[in-house]
């Protein structure tokens, strides 16, 4: 399938999660993440806050154990300006606010410059068995991995098992790895 359809039908499955579903769901891949996830090497990592109206997988679980337990990591999180994302240092939620299209960032905060990233988790609707991504389409997160350092290691999330996507493009920015609550896919 095209990524377009399987856009409609991933927004579609992700929709149709019961609340109970999606806790659980999230519950296990931040459990799954901590797991089998080596942060010991890790600086700065860059990670994506749930937009509960697209019902993504709840990264809050993954923010606050970090934030608790995981002192040498600095978190960071996206900004969306124009047709692009800027990285922002996470200070606390004193930061956030709400944009008008219902995502929540950083309403003000320091700056990350892409190449000091050493990891990104990467929201996604669909993977492949090669770790090319459907996301909502606007290529935010190809164009950010386009330019962290090549050892990033890039670490999508789903609830979903992989798919086959027909229409791969130059453009896309294959993932090292994808946590689903099902367990841990790493791609060559």
């Amino acid at each position: 399938m095209n990524k377009d359809e399987l856009r409609k039908i991933y927004l579609a499955k992700r929709s149709a999660l019961t609340e109970s579903e999606h806790r659980l769901s999230s519950n296990k891949i931040a459990e799954l993440f901590f797991a089998t996830v080596d942060l010991s090497p890790i600086k700065i990592l860059h990670i994506f806050l749930p937009i509960k109206s697209k019902h993504e997988p709840d990264t809050w679980q993954i923010i606050d154990r970090i934030r608790k337990e995981v002192h040498h990591i600095r978190l960071v999180i996206p900004k969306v300006v124009g047709d692009t994302m800027e990285n922002i240092f996470f200070d606390g939620n004193h930061q956030l606010e709400s944009t008008k299209w219902g995502m929540t960032e950083p309403k003000s905060g320091m700056p990350v410059n892409a190449q000091d990233i050493d990891m990104v988790l990467v929201p996604l609707l669909a993977f492949d068995q090669y770790g090319h991504r459907v996301g909502f389409g606007k290529g935010y997160y190809d164009k950010l991995l386009s330019i962290c350092k090549p050892t990033c290691k890039k670490i999508g999330i789903s609830f979903f098992e992989e798919v086959i996507i027909d229409d791969v493009n130059p453009l896309d920015r294959p993932l090292n790895q994808c946590i689903t609550p099902q367990g841990v896919i790493n791609f060559n």
